[in-house]
């Protein structure tokens, strides 16, 4: 019997290692890999029409599931296609390998050679290169392990002519989840313990902020019993909202996207508590949204410095939940409970809030793009996963979304890029596999990538699209208004996305006046596929965190 080929060898330890949906392009340097990865039990295949897209579904789908995504490029043109996907999953400390397929070792030319490892290394990913068939499992077991463990995106290069060498040894793949350390909840040093609770003592007005690390270190129950002790608000970093839903004392969003009454009581809070978040520019303003408060940080890896602020006065190195339930304890211990924040009038108060109360005069034939978020909500249930692209209507859908559990929201903003939420939504979709997925994007964020479409149909995802279709980039339109300059460059008009979406085989509706979604919505949970409303909006509309970011309002 002959030996195998060390891309079949290659494609049966990714399977061992727990890889169930490859999201590929394929070419020269990786078609083989991909082709054998398509033979293996329980792996399915997702062929995306474009590389970005192949690792930005990768990266929804490792961010749905807790598990390392695994995506696929060839070399040269393909490879470097994915500079802005490996950024986002760096920056977002998502778990990822990308097998890119490289160009022939002893080729003495070869048109679509490049370096990999300085373009990877660039975008904060981790570089393994595949050179001998001796190392080549150890490899593959290496970069499940360092994205497992360092939380990050690894990307391992494999020449082409070293995939079709025969692999000649026997040995059974031990998968790297035999050598991951158990998972641990690091508890906090009792004499820090004492600081926090001698800073609770002190304060009037706490707040609590929880973030990504909270979420997902489930910690709800512990924070809310520690707020409830303190007398502290709750509320939130982006990447954690609908942590506290239903909590008469949560503010939802803290940063940029907070209420005008949030930031009221932020300005007032004589002490910030921030478990399992970053407490970077945007949860903060730069520092300007606590203006009196002393902060403390309780995170597994706090830092000191971080995008150029001072995180906290005091640094807690302990587990979401561990943290704050120690601090709890203490604090009963003490027989020390306060009502701070804490009244009936501000939980009625905070009952009343509104994300934005602004009136604009609305074109015939178009939109308020906030009253349509809130009709969506409002049909759409909320055991759906909702994912949400980049730009401008990310502030007003971040702002009026409600009610949903904070594992539901998916959000793709790490690195400011748009064009995400298309591939993101079928990253989760592949996740799911429930047909409830509703994605909310920009109409220019869907233009960027709406080859896709085609690869929804084809891979029979179910889901929603809800386009914000302003006619531009929005995001640029209110900036060029807030400066004085004519915003007519992006401005390009609306063209008929619905019938788009039916060229590639999917049902398009649009949207030009309030209170018909109810019966699309009806219309598409009677269908068996994906429904695309292209929903038309006035760009005269503002939200919020721009007024006050780019006009200046207060």
């Amino acid at each position: 019997m002959a030996d195998p080929k060390l891309s079949d060898v290659l494609a049966q330890a990714f399977a061992a290692e727990g890889c169930e949906v490859l999201f590929t392009l394929m070419g020269d340097a990786n078609m083989y890999w991909s082709e054998a990865m398509s033979r293996q039990p329980g792996v399915r295949v997702v062929n995306a029409r474009h590389e970005h897209c192949a690792v930005a579904m990768a990266d929804a789908y490792a961010r749905a599931t807790g598990k390392v995504g695994v995506a696929s490029t060839t070399c040269g043109p393909g490879f470097t296609q994915i500079m802005t996907g490996l950024t986002i999953a760096a920056r977002a400390n998502v778990p990822l390998v990308v097998f890119a397929g490289d160009s022939p070792l002893l080729a003495s030319f070869y048109l679509q050679q490049i370096d990999m490892a300085p373009l990877a290394q660039a975008t904060g990913a981790h570089y393994i290169p595949i050179r001998s068939l001796d190392r080549a499992l150890d490899n593959v077991r290496e970069a499940f392990h360092t994205a497992a463990l360092e939380r990050r995106p690894v990307v391992l290069s494999v020449p082409m002519d070293l995939q079709k060498q025969a692999y000649p040894y026997m040995a059974d793949y031990i998968p790297s989840a035999d050598y991951l350390p158990m998972p641990q909840r690091p508890m906090p040093d009792p004499a820090m313990v004492e600081r926090v609770v001698a800073m609770i003592a002190e304060a009037e007005k706490p707040v609590i902020i929880a973030g990504r690390g909270a979420r997902l270190a489930r910690a709800r129950a512990e924070i809310e019993a520690l707020a409830e002790a303190s007398g502290a608000l709750l509320a939130t970093s982006l990447q954690a909202k609908g942590m506290f839903e239903g909590n008469p004392f949560a503010l939802d969003i803290a940063g940029a996207f907070a209420s005008d009454f949030a930031r009221e009581c932020f300005a007032e809070a004589d002490l910030v508590i921030g478990i399992g978040v970053g407490l970077g520019a945007y949860t903060t303003e730069s520092g300007y949204l606590y203006p009196n408060a002393r902060t403390v940080q309780i995170d597994t890896h706090p830092r000191g410095l971080w995008q150029g602020l001072r995180t906290a006065d005091l640094h807690v190195i302990a587990d979401a939940a561990g943290g704050a339930e120690a601090i709890a304890a203490a604090l009963a211990q003490r027989g020390l409970r306060k009502e701070g924040f804490r009244s009936a009038a501000l939980a009625a108060q905070i009952a009343e809030d509104r994300p934005d109360r602004k009136e604009f005069a609305i074109a015939p034939g178009l939109v308020d793009p906030r009253q349509a978020m809130l009709e969506l909500d409002a049909i759409v249930p909320k055991d759906w996963d909702v994912v949400i692209g980049g730009g401008h209507f990310l502030g007003i859908a971040m702002t009026h979304l409600r009610g949903r559990a904070p594992e539901r929201i998916n959000v793709v903003c790490d690195f400011g890029a748009i064009g995400n939420g298309l591939p993101g939504a079928i990253g989760v979709a592949a996740a799911r596999r429930d047909g409830k997925v509703l994605l909310i994007e920009g109409d220019g964020s869907l233009l960027m990538h709406a080859q896709e479409l085609e690869t929804i149909r084809r891979e029979g995802h179910r889901m929603l699209i809800a386009t914000i279709n302003d006619g531009g980039y929005g995001a640029e339109i209110h900036k060029f208004r807030a400066t004085g300059l004519d915003p007519a460059l992006v401005i390009h008009g609306r063209g008929d996305l619905a019938a788009v979406a039916g060229g590639f085989g999917i049902r398009g509706d649009t949207v030009t006046s309030l209170g018909g979604m109810q019966r699309l919505f009806e219309a598409h949970q009677a269908s068996n596929g994906t429904s695309l409303w292209d929903i038309h909006t006035d760009d005269t509309v503002v939200s919020r965190p721009y007024r006050r970011v780019h006009y200046g309002e207060a």
